[in-house]
């Protein structure tokens, strides 16, 4: 028996965050016991715990995430460590713990420091400071504009890129905290150096391609805090003792790249000079953002180089270029051996995709996406250091000599979130293009959710991450990621007045979002209570949620009387959908206010639900009768008296289904179905309706249908990138055409997460593991297998442990399966064709082989398309025999014929068959086995 994954706020041993409130978390595993029986958590500041702070003792302490109520000082490291007793008389205490404070509220000595006015450069700005006693403890707590790199004696401190993050600099700018003891170890003279670089706050960033967004000016704060073994203090702190002097970076920036140029000083003058104190900075126009005030603790999960990649190939291509492959298309930067001739200029460019066989870049729109080394001939290792690149080709100009492999490494970096999802199927292209979605969330969480890597937008599309949340939710615990988002929202919704925005930074607050775009103020934090079950995040979140709905009602009534139709504001809409008025059409033509009515009908009820689950009792009442009123005004406008739905679109049947809203649900799943046929099973749905659209086919029960549109390989479809090649989600359908030609639309991202919610699908009906409760203490485990996929491994490490599904339809018929229920945990299960409908399992490792009651070996019945059966020999060998003209049309291609299944085509009086015949035929096709 063991404890594993403790956690504070879904973080592993935080250091210097701000903790909105402490929820402690753990897994059980190797173990006997079922249940626990009794949980004991314990705090305290010293490590041998001499002296408990804080105790908790109760049987039914919640290991997804249990309150602690322990009053925080600043500055200070809290010990903790857990104690699980189980109904096997099993009892173990976890390793020990920390989670550590920043500053908090304390007051702050240090100032922020700059270099003159006039030197616009890079700077570095150090101190030189003895120690002449031994360390107990030190801690740095620095911060710097735009972005900050901190060196002791040349060495880089801690593991962080691209510090101190995404801010919303009008409100906070977010404290590192570094443990320091460490490398303080000698009594001698240290120098402190802290290098910085543009960044999101002054490089040039947004749609409108703007500079000095939030200042003009980079500087930087901190003080470091002495503990001697002799019980004496000192602190060193930014000040007028600091000295500054120029950086070897002559430019960066977000979109730019950067030059790092080792002989930018020669034959200048590059003194250490004093830095300047900026005693009052928000009283000047350029620091007007560097208020002391706003320094806060930090929310962000560090980003760190998560993995390496090698280079897989060296080409040279026919336009006489150098460009490395690295094989994986993904988010961080180049790192290279250099050993150059003095004033050797080697030049990367990065790009997603070759075109012809040369380079190109031409979809990063305005972001130069560049990084410039100049050499002064020293031999070292070379990287980048404010910026990164999404890419997976790097064009190599100027190197001296022949090009290794060995030379270059990729280093990816993300926020570190563990990975929680792992699945692998019998399919080669479904294994990609899982890897693909995983690839896609990798490369744009870097602090913030965003839409692409690459070109000149890298912006917190919050439709984007509102689609693509649950899939999110199950390849990593998302936590802590999406706490320091959903603070990022709510900061620009208050500026908002409840509206929210299509994304962050919203350089200006110029922009307001509609209808699924801002929804996310709802619809994340429901993703997060349902994946991990915290009602404290629900708590922190209920201003955003209960705001948005409050903004929508507000502007209903501002126009005289409410109608409870969300029809007054601009929005997406099913954006790039493909039934809209051209195939480039950016709209699809789903009607915009049954979107958004339906979504504002969403939140409404997300916001009633959790005041119900926060016992705000006159809310939940408040927000009820408003979810009741908008529900029968959107059937009174959208549907006929009888209960058809009046819009026929696939993304209107979509949401009609996911969420509910109908007269008839039979009724709309028929008509669903005869939409997809008149559309001859084409996805023409865009953002609102293909991130659901297998989910949504699922629980209808059309299994074979969401299998159908998983495993389509022709344009559009899911499989359509996989087998070009990519190795991340596109932005479009179309983003390459066949011939490997980049599509000429406008918005054109080959690494674009949202359509890879598909996953959510896979995850939770394919393999079938799913939710039951909040925060997956109980959980269905429900495969519904296709022989397509015949086999298929997952296992899914919740916040309440880990759970399996592996099954297998062996080619004797048997269907085996692997379910695994993690400690104080249970199951229901629901096996295909089992002798018991449903079981409820409790913790333990369960095995299944049996022979389901129909035969999971065979792929077709009576609702296969004509299009299915065309693409199989054995079966089109019986179409041909009993009906050859059948055969002849399967054969033809006809994709409207095609999308008739062979029910449908036993009621098609004027196709010349015998009816006889093709009953025998469906019989025939009906009991082919798939060996």
């Amino acid at each position: 028996m063991k404890i594993t994954n403790v956690r504070i706020n879904g973080i592993e041993n935080p250091v210097g965050f701000a903790y909105d409130y402490l929820l402690c978390s753990w897994n059980v595993e190797e173990v006997k016991g079922k249940k626990q029986t009794n949980v004991v958590i314990e705090v305290s500041e010293s490590e041998d715990f001499e002296e408990i702070l804080y105790k908790k003792e109760a049987a039914d302490l919640k290991q997804n995430g249990e309150k602690l109520d322990v009053g925080l000082k600043p500055r200070t490291t809290y010990y903790y460590r857990v104690t699980v007793t189980t109904d096997a008389g099993e009892c173990v205490t976890s390793d020990i713990a920390t989670f550590e404070t920043g500053k908090m509220d304390e007051v702050w000595t240090g100032k922020w420091i700059a270099p003159a006015k006039e030197d616009t450069i890079h700077p570095v700005l150090e101190k030189t400071f003895a120690i002449e006693k031994e360390v107990k403890r030190a801690r740095l707590y620095m911060t710097g504009v735009g972005l900050f790199e901190t060196y002791l004696d040349g060495t880089k401190i801690g593991e962080e890129y691209l510090a101190p993050y995404i801010n919303d600099y009008e409100s906070e700018i977010q404290v590192l905290t570094f443990p320091m003891e460490g490398i303080l170890k000698e009594a001698k003279e240290y120098t402190l150096s802290v290098m910085l670089g543009k960044g999101w706050y002054m490089g040039t960033f947004g749609l409108g391609m703007s500079e000095k967004n939030y200042g003009s000016r980079m500087a930087a704060i901190g003080e470091l805090h002495l503990e001697y073994e002799d019980g004496t203090e000192e602190l060193i702190v930014t000040d007028e003792s600091w000295n500054y002097y120029g950086s070897d970076i002559e430019d960066s920036g977000i979109y730019f790249g950067e030059i790092l140029n080792r002989q930018l000083w020669d034959g200048k003058e590059n003194e250490k000079k004093q830095v300047e104190v900026l005693e009052h900075p928000e009283e000047q126009e350029e620091t007007k953002n560097l208020s002391v005030e706003k320094l806060q603790d930090r929310l962000s999960l560090p980003v760190v180089e998560k993995e390496t990649i090698s280079v897989r190939d060296i080409i040279y291509t026919p336009a006489e270029e150098i460009v490395l492959d690295m094989g994986q298309n993904f988010a961080g930067f180049i790192e290279f051996k250099a050993n150059f001739p003095k004033g050797t200029k080697v030049v990367l460019d990065f790009g997603e995709i070759l075109q012809q066989g040369n380079f190109y870049n031409k979809n990063y729109r305005d972001a130069k996406s560049q990084f410039v080394y100049i050499s002064d001939g020293r031999e070292e290792v070379v990287r980048p250091h404010f910026t990164f690149f999404g890419f997976r080709y790097v064009r190599v100009t100027g190197w001296p000599g022949e090009l290794d492999k060995e030379d270059f490494v990729g280093k990816v970096i993300y926020s570190d979130l563990r990975r929680t999802g792992s699945l692998e199927t019998s399919d080669a292209k479904i294994n990609r293009l899982y890897q693909n979605t995983v690839w896609g969330q990798k490369s744009n969480f870097i602090d913030m959710p965003t839409d692409c890597p690459q070109r000149s937008e890298r912006l917190g599309w919050t439709g984007d991450a509102q689609v693509f949340a649950p899939t999110a939710s199950y390849h990593m615990d998302t936590r802590a990621f999406f706490h320091k988002f959903i603070k990022d929202l709510r900061d620009e919704q208050k500026v908002l007045d409840g509206g929210m925005p299509n994304f962050l930074p919203n350089i200006g607050h110029t922009e307001k979002a509609g209808s699924v775009w801002g929804d996310i103020a709802t619809f994340l934090p429901n993703t997060l209570y349902t994946y991990f079950g915290n009602a404290e995040e629900m708590e922190y979140c209920y201003p955003l949620m209960k705001d948005w709905a409050d903004f929508i009602d507000r502007g209903d009534a501002a126009r005289g009387e409410r109608k409870y139709l969300f029809d007054f504001m601009d929005t997406f809409g099913d954006w790039l959908a493909l039934d809209g008025p051209t195939p480039t059409s950016f709209k699809g033509s789903t009607n915009d206010t049954f979107i958004s009515s339906v979504y504002y009908y969403r939140s409404v009820q997300i916001v009633r639900q959790m005041a119900e689950v926060l016992n705000k009792a006159e809310d939940a009442v408040h927000y009820c009768e408003l979810e009741e009123k908008i529900k029968k005004a959107v059937l009174d406008e959208f549907f006929t008296p009888t209960g058809r739905l009046a819009i026929d679109t696939q993304a209107a049947y979509v949401i009609a289904l996911k969420f509910k809203v109908y007269l008839d649900r039979e009724r709309i799943v028929e008509q669903f179905k005869a939409r997809l046929k008149q559309d001859m099973y084409q996805i023409k749905c865009g953002f609102v309706g293909a991130p659901l659209l297998c989910t949504v086919l699922a629980e209808a029960g059309e299994y074979e249908l969401a299998y159908d549109f998983l495993l389509k390989e022709g344009f559009p479809s899911w499989l359509y990138s996989v087998n070009l090649g990519a190795t991340t989600i596109w932005e479009r359908w179309n983003s390459v055409m066949p011939d490997g030609t980049i599509s000429d639309t406008g918005m054109n991202s080959l690494n674009h997460y949202a359509y890879g919610s598909v996953m959510e699908f896979v995850y939770a009906y394919a393999a079938g593991i799913r939710p039951l409760e909040a925060g997956f203490g109980k959980v269905a485990i429900a495969p519904h297998p296709d022989v397509r996929i015949p086999e298929i491994a997952c296992s899914y490490d919740s916040v309440s442990g880990r759970y399996v599904c592996n099954w297998k339809i062996e080619k004797d018929g048997t269907f085996t399966v692997h379910v695994e229920v993690p400690f104080n945990c249970e199951a229901v299960v629901e096996l295909p064709g089992y002798e018991k409908e449903q079981m409820t399992l409790s913790a333990g490792s369960y095995d299944f082989s049996y022979e389901p009651k129909e035969d999971l070996r065979k792929p077709y019945g009576r609702n296969t398309t004509l299009s299915r059966i065309a693409k199989d020999g054995q079966a089109m060998g019986i179409l041909g025999k009993y009906t050859p003209a059948l055969a002849g049309i399967a054969a033809s291609g006809d994709p409207e014929m095609g999308a008739n299944s062979l029910e449908d085509l036993s009621h098609i009086g004027f196709l010349p068959f015998d009816p006889a015949a093709l009953e025998t035929a469906i019989g025939e096709i009906s009991n082919i086995v798939v060996k």
